[in-house]
């Protein structure tokens, strides 16, 4: 069975996928003429002035992109980019960033669609995502792809972003603190109930509350590190470029690596950080209160811009500055030797982010989930769903992940392609919507 999702796995996120991930990317870069690039700081003045909304919807233009960042920032930021350092060599960094900047056309695109295709469901709550823009702006022959996505959608969250997070947290506090790991499943259980249980709006305000606090903390500690080792910086960026157009050399317990490698995990493990392509951020930026698919479609790149360009590189240059990979360890445990050297209780600090991370990628994911099942079930599937999401947390605290986590990076692959050819289909429109959002407003 582990052999046989082992072989699709390889295929489900090899060359093939990879190239539609970057080429989707490029496609919609091109096709916008940058403006994902050259907007960045529109975007931004766009979000500060309109933390409200102005609009139809359930959650303001703020709260969807912080109930976004919620799902995305998570162990990928300190565990993924880890890994793919240590399996792809700090090359791995740079092709995250490339995968970033074409990944924000993507994000651009997914929101555009999701608010402009977005629906009702009979409880008056806002529902969208590439089931949604399949089913509504693609032909008949397409609409087996929305129900795929759906279906794909619905199961993946309770592994990756379900019964991997809370395992991984009960390891890093049974490490730290031998706390023992039902204990700390049954705490999460309770944490996330308390705010999945109250639907969208008790999981924006959560996110809203937590996500700029967490992610300002731990920016800030990395610049620290950063700072006390300034003069290190240029030479570890060097490091970076060099490896990924030439590859990795050898050195101690890092087995080196080729430029395949450092480009394969770091789309990969950028894909699986920031989430473009994936088709999970527009779901949660289709119950934004606004009327205009463009606007929201320029706060929901900035998501990528942060996760990757943002607290993704400073993981990555804090392995690299502290010279960290040549022990051969890998994950998160490679993220907390990192700041464990800088200074003393470094590795607490990792490990704290860590399990705040991971709770708001619960409370984000089940979100997702939750109207992937109001598509295919209609709102009576709500309830059965939070409860069944709240139940399989401490589930995942207590049980080998390996297998589980298989299947879940599988369905992500799965989850992807669906989107991906949608956004293919409909970029014309996107471009079209932008133009003329554009000619309106200079």
């Amino acid at each position: 069975m582990v052999e046989l999702i082992n072989t699709v796995n390889g295929w489900a996120w090899g060359p093939v996928t990879l190239v539609l991930l970057l080429g989707t990317g490029i496609y919609l870069t091109a096709g916008l003429k940058l403006a994902t690039l050259r907007k960045i700081p529109a975007a931004i003045a766009l979000l500060l002035k309109g933390r409200k909304g102005e609009g139809e919807g359930d959650i303001s233009p703020f709260s969807a992109l912080m109930t976004s960042l919620s799902a995305t920032i998570g162990t990928g930021n300190i565990a993924g980019v880890a890994t793919a350092v240590a399996l792809g060599g700090p090359g791995a960094l740079f092709w995250m960033w490339i995968t970033a900047l074409v990944g924000m056309a993507t994000k651009f695109a997914e929101a555009v669609c999701a608010v402009h295709f977005r629906e009702q469901d009979d409880k008056g709550n806002f529902s969208g995502g590439p089931m949604y823009y399949i089913k509504n702006g693609l032909h008949k022959r397409w609409h087996w792809l929305a129900y795929a996505f759906a279906l794909f959608g619905s199961l993946a969250g309770f592994g990756i972003a379900n019964t991997v997070q809370s395992n991984s947290v009960s390891q890093v506090l049974s490490d730290a603190f031998s706390i023992p790991p039902l204990a700390t499943g049954l705490v999460l259980m309770v944490l996330v109930g308390a705010v999945v249980l109250g639907g969208i709006k008790r999981i924006s305000s959560v996110a809203s509350l937590l996500v700029p606090m967490m992610a300002l903390a731990y920016i800030l500690l990395s610049l620290i590190v950063i700072l006390m080792n300034i003069t290190a910086v240029p030479g570890a960026i060097a490091t970076i470029v060099d490896s990924a157009l030439t590859g990795s050399a050898a050195a101690g317990g890092f087995a080196g690596a080729t430029v395949w490698a450092a480009l394969r995990f770091g789309v990969a493990r950028g894909i699986f950080s920031n989430e473009a392509g994936l088709g999970s951020a527009p779901i949660a930026h289709a119950a934004a209160k606004t009327n205009q698919p463009v606007e929201q479609g320029m706060i929901a790149m900035l998501g990528t811009f942060i996760d990757t360009l943002i607290v993704c590189t400073m993981t990555g240059l804090v392995i690299v500055i502290m010279d960290v990979l040549p022990t051969g360890i890998s994950g998160a445990s490679l993220t907390s030797l990192a700041f464990g050297n800088a200074f003393p209780g470094g590795e607490y600090i990792v490990t704290l982010g860590l399990c705040l991370f991971a709770f708001t990628t619960m409370i984000g994911w089940s979100f997702y989930g939750e109207r992937c099942v109001v598509f295919l079930f209609g709102t009576r599937g709500i309830l059965p769903f939070r409860i069944l999401w709240v139940v399989a947390i401490p589930v995942g605290t207590v049980v080998q992940l390996d297998l589980v986590w298989l299947i879940a990076d599988t369905l992500n692959a799965f989850m992807a392609i669906p989107n991906l050819v949608a956004l293919l289909l409909l970029g014309p429109l996107v471009f079209k919507l932008t133009r003329d959002y554009f000619n309106r407003r200079p």
